[in-house]
């Protein structure tokens, strides 16, 4: 499958207009459903090439959009949720910087500041 190109699994006669939420390959049983037994055979089952693994981003981001942004009366949680992915991302690439400091900011050191 080439960039830009419809998922080989998909038929137009028989899945009407695409969705790029959704998966058209052949179904298999929803990881809630597993038993733990089931679990090592299911995770043997999945695709595992780098091609796959976009497929599933780009649906995961698709359902994202369909859900929390695209619906007509959009409210504040696709915002809040950008807000604090953002914020965890820049939290875990900056933390190195940060921890340096972590010393100075101990919750002992303040609690006696305050008694003086």
């Amino acid at each position: 499958m080439a960039f830009g190109d419809y998922p080989k699994e998909y038929n137009p006669a028989v899945h009407g207009p695409y969705d790029p939420a959704r998966y058209y390959g052949k179904p298999d049983t929803p990881f809630g459903q597993l038993k733990l037994n089931e679990i090592g055979a299911w995770f043997g089952r999945r695709n595992k090439t780098p091609s796959a693994l976009m497929g599933a981003c780009s649906r995961a981001w698709w359902r994202w959009q369909h859900k929390y942004v695209q619906p007509k009366r959009v409210g504040m949680a696709p915002f809040f949720q950008l807000l604090v992915g953002s914020m965890t991302f820049f939290y875990v690439i900056n933390y190195g910087k940060m921890s340096k400091y972590g010393h100075e900011l101990r919750p002992s050191v303040c609690v006696n500041m305050h008694m003086q």
